[in-house]
């Protein structure tokens, strides 16, 4: 890995911070802690180098991280030019060109069979039960029972950035838990359309409907499902990336 210094005109602990905020769509976890970052060359323009830990990763994927860095980089100030690469992937050329000129993805990809963002969309609405079964999780370490969680709205949770905490506001209590499987559970679901409107129902069914408490377990155990499969590639791709590369993360 090699980094240079930030020039005074963009801000480098920001140049990280963005980045930090692109996931692998399918583990839904950042590329910086996941060591995708092996070049970062920060100064009026960004360059970015990336690898995956297999050179047959999903070209989708890969795209989607790409245009993810390049849209997240171009939103800062100061930047004047963004370049990505991928490196070491069987289609590291299409996809640098392709994403570095602003071509779509179907018309470098013309074989493939589903559009990028439908794959998009599938993968974030996997990400988005996932994180719901560890908010649930969190809800019923507080005490909570399935009637209560399943009866909970957007606007009976209010976050504390002081203290960490999120109040829930239920059946005439308040009830205190950890915020953050909370907060990153809002943040995808507001992502996905299911956190519209404040009274919206915070939780649903892998299909956007409201949870009854009679099915309450039965979506549980689907988002745990999702959980257990993406934490379970996730160690998968951490080991692939490990042999491949050695672990690494740029720095801050």
């Amino acid at each position: 890995m090699t980094t240079s210094k930030s020039s005074p005109t963009v801000d480098r602990a920001a140049v990280i911070n963005r980045l930090d905020s692109v996931t692998d769509p399918e583990l839904d976890r950042s590329i910086v802690e996941l060591g995708y970052i092996d070049d970062l060359r920060v100064e009026s323009t960004v360059f970015v180098r990336f690898t995956l830990p297999t050179a047959w990763c999903s070209p989708a994927f890969a795209w989607m991280m790409a245009v993810d860095i390049r849209d997240s980089m171009s939103e800062l100030s100061g930047v004047e030019h963004v370049t990505v690469r991928l490196a070491d992937h069987m289609h590291a050329e299409e996809i640098t060109n392709g994403v570095n000129e602003g071509r779509a993805f179907d018309a470098v990809f013309e074989d493939a069979m589903d559009g990028v963002e439908a794959v998009r969309a599938t993968l974030d609405a996997k990400a988005r039960l996932a994180r719901q079964y560890r908010a649930v999780e969190t809800l019923l370490g507080a005490g909570l029972d399935p009637e209560q969680i399943t009866g909970l709205r957007r606007t009976d949770l209010t976050f504390d950035e002081e203290t960490n905490r999120v109040a829930i506001a239920t059946d005439g209590v308040v009830v205190y838990a950890p915020a953050p499987p909370l907060t990153e559970y809002v943040e995808k679901a507001n992502e996905t359309g299911i956190l519209c409107e404040p009274d919206d129902r915070l939780f649903v069914t892998p299909e956007g409907t409201p949870i009854t408490p009679e099915a309450f377990e039965r979506v549980h155990h689907r988002a745990r499902s999702a959980r257990t499969n993406m934490t379970g590639q996730g160690a998968v791709c951490e080991a692939l990336q490990d042999a491949r590369y050695g672990r690494g993360s740029v720095e801050r």
